[in-house]
């Protein structure tokens, strides 16, 4: 299946719009990962343990938008959108919520 963020698929011709489709996804991130992720706060640089967990909530999000869109007979998604999100106390769950249109392309 095709994704994409743009509007259309370049050479292709989208013949019908199935409709809106969203997805979403809430992972937390446990104790542990808190306190790799502070120390990485202390001291300075990236968190390759915050960045996993953002990477396996957004890959959640974009699976079940293809799985609803091959539900409603399309081959692929145009204009998706993700959004993040942190949710529950103190931001301790991170929400990741993938929008699209579902549409079939010859």
């Amino acid at each position: 299946m095709i994704t994409t963020t743009t509007p259309h698929i370049e050479g292709k011709s989208i013949e019908q719009y199935l409709g809106v489709i969203s997805a979403q996804t809430i992972i937390g991130a446990n104790f542990f990962k808190d306190i790799l992720g502070g120390l990485t706060d202390i001291f300075g640089g990236r968190s390759g343990t915050y960045e996993k967990v953002l990477e396996e909530a957004k890959e959640s999000a974009m699976l079940e938008l293809q799985q609803k869109a091959a539900g409603l007979g399309a081959n692929a998604i145009v204009g998706i959108d993700l959004d993040f999100e942190t949710v529950g106390s103190n931001g301790s769950m991170l929400m990741v919520i993938a929008t699209g249109t579902a549409v079939k392309f010859s």
